[in-house]
């Protein structure tokens, strides 16, 4: 395959990737604490010998993760938590601990803060957040501080990665970022109130069709420089 074959094959499959990305976008729409995620586009040029033209392809490896704060969404739930600004709960996986704005929590059998798939909420001290079973109220502040029956308990953990740019999916609203975390130093939790997954429907579905238009144009060249070259092929065999 020529080059521009090449360049033409390496942007379909980035444009593939990028609208599984906007697809999965899309489909979060109504997913609490979801984060919009988009692709990174770079070129990648490698000499092929003295004198020769240089091969250009393009790749979509990386990856980013939005920062706009989702709208915030009254429940009145006791254990629905939201942070204002930046930072990030701090839960307890089985891959480990992760990162996540996902704040509808529930009280398991013993106590403990967990999500719906049962990961644990952890403190300032990353040690899982108990209220007690009979607990009549609870109530929390806006630096993380949770009380019950107006007795203070813990300080829930609220988090950042050491580097934004490591931020990485783990699944659903769930993030890692391999050189750890810090402590989030302007972030306001809320009781009583959900964020909302930040994914612009209107801005998704627009890019959504560059996307496809995109990739229908590369098809056509494809097919087009296939042609070219059964032509050409077809002339020189004759000869």
């Amino acid at each position: 395959m020529d080059n521009p074959g090449y360049t033409s094959l390496t942007r379909l499959s980035g444009l593939m990737r990028e609208m599984s990305v906007v697809a999965n976008n899309i489909a979060n729409i109504s997913t609490t604490g979801y984060r919009a995620e988009g692709i990174i586009f770079a070129e990648h040029v490698a000499a092929t010998g003295r004198g020769e033209p240089s091969l250009s392809m393009g790749t979509a490896t990386g990856r980013m993760i939005s920062d706009q704060q989702g709208a915030l969404q009254q429940t009145g739930g006791e254990f629905d938590f939201a942070i204002e600004g930046e930072g990030f709960f701090l839960i307890d996986t089985p891959r480990g601990e992760a990162l996540s704005r996902a704040g509808a929590f529930i009280r398991n059998e013993v106590g403990e803060l967990v999500t719906a798939e049962g990961h644990r909420l952890l403190d300032q001290g990353r040690a899982p957040v108990f209220v007690p079973p009979n607990a009549r109220s609870v109530a929390l502040a806006s630096d993380g501080t949770i009380s019950a029956d107006n007795q203070p308990l813990t300080v829930i953990g609220l988090y950042m990665p050491n580097d934004p740019l490591e931020l990485s999916r783990q699944s659903g609203t769930a993030f890692t970022a391999e050189s750890g975390y810090v402590a989030a130093e302007n972030a306001r939790v809320m009781q009583g109130f959900l964020e909302q997954s930040n994914v612009d429907a209107v801005t998704q579905i627009a890019r959504m069709i560059e996307v496809q238009r995109a990739y229908e144009l590369g098809q056509s060249f494809m097919e087009s420089e296939d042609r070219r070259i059964r032509d050409f092929l077809r002339t020189a065999g004759g000869q």
